[in-house]
């Protein structure tokens, strides 16, 4: 004994110097290799056995279990089975002997070492390991040990890792199925006895109805029986610490097994309602007063377990709600679950002297909230359509609590989680409204109350004047996933405003619009506070009352806008006529506010609190001129209905927009507000197209001032809109007007200028771009390139799905533009920021107006770009630019996608080079970098040779095809086929997961398309390899998310000749497979049975490439020399 005794002394001060904080990590290194060569040995169990049993040190403990742990895992096949028996009997021993002494997280490792033999060895040659679990469990001195252990089992048996083959995975999981009933006995008299132990039954007396804690006429509804509500309203027990430990453990058990185990009759009613009382924890709340007032820490913590068994019941609730597929005779314990959880929805939600809603929430475990909140959403989601129809079942009652809940909720996460089911909701009652027309009228009389009510209670919570404590505390500075706390608090309420204005449109607009309007007369009002100083006007406001009030005013004014923004859509369409009236009243308020604002310059004005109120005008003023966009559709439908007869009144609005439009473009205005102008005035241009747009005094001065070289320029954004609004407004076809009076010679004219004055300076870099460029003259000349550039881009982007004349004349205007860049382009070709622009926008002329620009000039484009980007220039700007250079050779290649997918003959001449460009220079540059960059375009355009182009490479005659029955094709250019080919075969082979889908889907295309596995060279010499290639990459797990889309894809290539792959190929793969020995081989393959339907092969392939993972864990941890029979 000497020798174990020694070495535990070694270990011990080996441990403790390894965690030691002085020692380096050189030295760590050293410990570490020593450790790892000890529990390599074999044998070395045996020490570690002595170690747990004699050592107090944590570190040794933990060290030896997992020394344990790696044998059993990984070695257990090549340990003799005399060892095995020994560690089976004493292990356990051991458990028992020091349960109560070890610490948990030591004992939970030990727990779990046994659980692994058991999912080796039972029931075959450890026959006794779940019947000693339930006698532990049935033991109350051993009762918390029990659970423990039956909760490991569920964890690592139910589920298990890879290391265990198909067969014995299944195995397991029908061993545990045959015990289930017999542990949920089990667990449900444990959490019953306890509960009834404990129990204060007759002795206490009824609770006094204003305590808030009796039934109410909604729970007798809900129950059915008064013996249920009874039990229910019983006071919760006081439990003591050791009950509350094993009723804690108890449900984790539950919460566990509930995850895996089907929705079955084993699940009793009984068991239901005990975790329903459980589930009562969590939304007592005087265990937590009793902790604060007796402010021992002893009684806090014992408020906080009980709220934690309340979560735990509720884990559990949530695990058998998340089931979609219930069973017939389960869906009467589903009615009896959501019965009962609604009497605890109530309770929380009960308002009494003492407690407003809220406060109570807010004295509720958080989790236990969550908890409440996601069982609310499962059953909205997953089950509502099927309770609904219950007679017994009170939704509208359910509503009204959901309500209560949802407004009282103490965080905004809550309240945001709460919304998002009144949204679910909403989508379902939308949707069975449309499927069932004939009930509809009943549908609406049962809801229209609640969602009228949800309605103004939403809006009121956005607004300051009913919330205004809460909202300040949301945060509308940082941005999170492009928005701020405020704008997604905003956003979702607006969301479910609009789903409720789709089912209600009247209702929601009579009570959404006078609120509107109140806070309009306000801002309205402001013209008579405005007064003239010596430095310009001012706001002559300055109270610090009338100041908040205001700045609340402003802020709800700018919510309201918005709100009434969202809606526009529900006027438009069919329901344009039905609904006029009130969209006209909408339209005609936002034109005045717009005008009004423009007019008073609300947004220049000097107010007394600049850094609040000055914010507050212009985001009202932004906000008006957005709305009014959202109605531009509503607009355009207007002006078709009006067109003909009386178009006053269109005209005027049309009219005075503009007026209000055009004083904001201009560069000493706020960027937020002239943004918000340049849109409406696109939308006008675009949407809307009245005739009569270029005759107004208002857009001719917007003409003026954009062509004007002396005026300002402004920011690029706006000057980029405003830009497109004017080219629009001649080029887009005027609508309700033929052919004949499109006025097009004269619009063509005008357009021809615009874009003349916008491109003077850039068309006069022409003569100069040969020369040298000093560097200050350099930046200059980029800047006009781009300024210019991003114009003229947008203005072909947003006509390329236009009419052809509008096309037409579009590229009439901007030939000399384009013919210029082409000239540039050389001179910059080194200089990646300006190629970039350049490409982009031969990358929209392309995509827009290829027709137009005629073949010949194409042609000289696309020569130009093959002869400037030489394998060196590729080199240099892929590998030494960075992702500038990466992006303009990716915007080079998109252009080539868009030349190759023409049909007709016209670029054809120019595949060969294009080819060529891709495999000889473009490839080689990136097949060896593991960078992403570049390889997702090129391969899109190796997929858009092929699948635009098939018959470049196979060339099939009809004649032959009627002759032979089957076409036996042709191959032409079978050199570059087999380089693309073999280009995607060796993408697969890299770490890019993305690049792999892609390429994934791109050849699975070619074969529904074009039958590319059908073909001859595929078929007879890369067929295989790709197969190959797809199992090893399941079997090493690099691209595990796409393990479906992989088994797909090797299923449709196998079939193309399933003889050849049962009889050649799966016998090949096998033989080539490594780390197996001849025994197993032969094993995998007959355990791949040769189905021919998709879903049994894809089985069959996951089950071999399981199975060959788990024999070569299983032979990797055999002892050295070991001989196999």
């Amino acid at each position: 004994m000497a020798s174990e005794e020694a070495s535990l002394r070694a270990l011990e001060s080996l441990m403790t110097e390894f965690f030691h904080n002085c020692t380096t990590n050189e030295r760590k290194r050293e410990i570490e290799e020593l450790l790892n060569n000890f529990a390599q040995q074999i044998g070395a169990w045996r020490f570690c056995l002595y170690f747990l049993s004699s050592t107090r040190n944590d570190y040794v403990m933990m060290y030896s279990l997992t020394v344990f742990e790696n044998l059993i895992n990984k070695m257990w096949l090549g340990v003799p089975s005399q060892d095995k028996m020994e560690i089976r009997s004493c292990l356990p021993k051991l458990l028992l002997a020091h349960h109560k002494t070890l610490p948990y997280f030591i004992r939970n490792k030990l727990c779990k070492v046994i659980v692994d033999i058991g999912r080796q060895d039972w029931p075959m040659f450890y026959h006794d390991f779940f019947t000693n679990i339930l006698q532990l469990i049935q033991s109350p001195v051993t009762t918390p040990l029990g659970l423990i252990m039956l909760k490991t089992t569920s964890e690592e048996l139910a589920c298990p890792r890879e290391d265990l083959s198909v067969a014995r995975k299944e195995e397991l999981r029908k061993l545990l199925l045959d015990q289930v009933q017999t542990v949920l006995g089990l667990l449900t008299g444990i959490l019953e006895s306890i509960w009834d132990k404990h129990s204060v039954t007759a002795a206490t007396p009824p609770p006094s109805p204003s305590s808030g804690e009796s039934g109410g006429d909604l729970l007798s509804s809900l129950l059915q029986s008064p013996s249920a509500a009874k039990l229910l309203n019983q006071p919760i027990p006081i439990l003591d610490t050791e009950s509350e430990y094993i009723c804690s453990l108890a449900l984790e058990c539950l919460a566990h097994l509930f995850s895996w185990i089907p929705l079955s009759a084993s699940i009793t009613p009984s068991l239901l309602t005990t975790i329903f009382h459980f589930a009562r924890f969590g939304c007592d709340t005087r265990a937590r007063k009793m902790s604060s007032v007796n402010g021992s820490s002893q009684n806090s913590v014992l408020g906080q377990e009980r709220g934690r068994l309340g979560i735990l019941a509720m884990s559990c609730i949530n695990e058998l709600m998340s089931k979609n597929c219930v069973p017939m005779e389960f869906e009467e314990y589903l009615l009896r679950m959501f019965q009962q959880t609604f009497y605890l929805l109530q309770k929380i939600t009960k308002e009494n002297n003492a407690h407003t809603v809220k406060s109570r929430l807010e004295e509720l475990d958080e989790s236990y909230i969550e908890k409440f909140t996601d069982f609310l959403r499962l059953f909205v989601s997953v089950h509502l359509r099927r309770i609904e129809s219950y007679s017994q079942f009170p939704v509208v009652e359910f509503l009204a609590l959901l309500f209560k809940y949802t407004f009282h909720q103490p965080t905004h996460e809550g309240y945001f989680s709460c919304l998002d089911i009144w949204t679910l909701f909403l989508d379902y009652l939308t949707s069975k409204i449309k499927s069932r027309l004939a009930d509809k009228e009943a549908v609406f009389n049962r809801y229209e109350d609640a969602l009228v009510l949800l309605l103004t209670e939403v809006l009121n919570r956005i607004q300051f004047r009913y919330n205004q404590a809460q909202l300040e505390e949301l945060d509308d500075e940082t941005l999170d996933d492009d928005q701020t706390e405020w704008q997604r608090y905003l956003r979702q309420s607006l969301e479910v405003v609009a789903k409720v204005m789709e089912l209600l449109p009247t209702h929601a607009f009579s009570t959404l619009f006078p609120v509107l309007q109140d806070n309009l007369e306000v801002y309205l009002g402001l013209q008579q506070f405005v007064v003239t100083s010596g430095t310009g006007h001012r706001l002559n406001i300055t109270a610090e009352n009338d100041c908040r009030r205001l700045h609340c005013s402003l802020r709800d004014l700018s919510s309201l806008l918005q709100a009434v923004g969202r809606l526009a859509e529900y006027f438009i369409g069919d329901v344009f006529a039905a609904r006029f009236n009130d969209a006209l009243t909408v339209v005609e308020r936002l034109v005045k506010v717009t005008l009004y604002g423009s007019q008073i310059k609300l947004y220049n004005i000097e107010t007394a609190v600049p850094s609040v109120l000055k914010p507050d005008l212009i985001d009202v003023h932004a906000q008006s001129l957005a709305a009014l966009q959202a109605y531009s559709h509503w607009l355009a439908q207007f002006y078709s209905e009006v067109h003909r007869q009386n178009p006053e009144q269109f005209i005027s609005l049309v009219s005075t927009a503009l007026e209000a439009i055009t004083p904001l473009i201009s560069s000493k205005v706020q960027e937020k507000l002239l943004l918000s102008a340049c849109h409406l005035l696109v939308s006008l241009a675009t949407t809307v197209r009245p005739v009569f747009l270029i005759r107004i005094p208002a857009v001719q001065k917007v003409f003026n001032r954009i062509t004007d070289t002396s005026a300002q320029r402004l920011p690029d954004k706006a000057q980029v809109l405003v830009c497109r609004a004017l080219s629009n407004v001649l080029l887009l076809p005027w609508p309700n007007l033929p052919e004949s009076e499109q006025q097009w010679a004269v619009r063509s004219t005008n357009h021809a200028s615009l874009i003349s004055a916008l491109t003077r300076e850039y068309r006069h870099l022409k003569s100069s771009a040969i020369l040298p460029q000093r560097k200050v003259r350099l930046e200059d000349t980029k800047v006009i390139i781009h300024q210019t550039l991003s114009i003229l881009e947008d203005t072909v982007e947003s006509i390329s799905g236009e009419s052809t004349k509008s096309r037409q004349i579009c590229y009439q205007s901007l030939q000399e533009s384009v013919q210029v860049s082409l000239a540039l382009f050389p001179a910059f070709i080194h200089q990646s920021d300006v190629t970039d622009e350049m490409l982009s926008f031969f990358l929209t002329l392309f995509q827009g107006l290829r027709v137009q620009m005629g073949v010949p000039f194409t042609e000289q484009i696309i020569q130009t770009f093959l002869n400037m980007f030489t394998r060196e220039q590729l080199a240099e700007s892929i590998l030494h630019e960075g992702s500038t250079g990466c992006r303009v050779v990716e915007k080079f290649l998109k252009i080539l996608q868009v030349v190759v997918q023409e049909p007709g003959q016209v670029f054809k001449p120019f595949l060969p080079s294009i080819i060529s460009l891709c495999m000889e220079q473009v490839y080689p540059i990136i097949a060896e970098r593991s960078s992403p960059d570049v390889k997702a375009e090129l391969f899109e355009l190796l997929f858009r040779v092929l699948h635009h182009n098939w018959r470049y490479f196979f060339k099939s005659s009809v004649l032959a095809s009627v002759q032979r029955g089957i076409a036996e094709e042709q191959m032409e250019n079978e050199a570059q086929f087999s380089a693309i080919m073999q280009a995607f075969g060796q993408s697969f082979l890299q770490p890019d997961i993305h690049l792999f889908k892609q390429n994934l889907f791109y050849l699975e295309t070619l074969n529904t398309k074009q039958k590319l596995y059908h073909k001859k060279i595929f078929r007879t010499t890369m067929l295989f390899q790709f197969v190959n290639v797809l199992l090893q990459v399941l079997v090493h797990k690099s691209h595990d998310l796409l393990q479906e889309e992989i088994g797909i894809a090797i299923y449709n290539m196998a079939s193309v000749d399933f003889d050849s792959f049962y009889s050649a190929f799966l016998t090949e793969f096998l033989a080539s497979c490594d780390g197996v020995d001849s025994n197993q081989k032969n094993v995998l393959g007959r355990n791949f049975k040769m189905d021919r339907d998709l879903p049994s092969f894809t089985q069959n392939v996951h089950r071999l490439v399981n199975d060959l993972r788990y024999y070569r864990l299983c032979n990797d941890s055999l002892p050295p020399g070991t001989v196999k029979l």
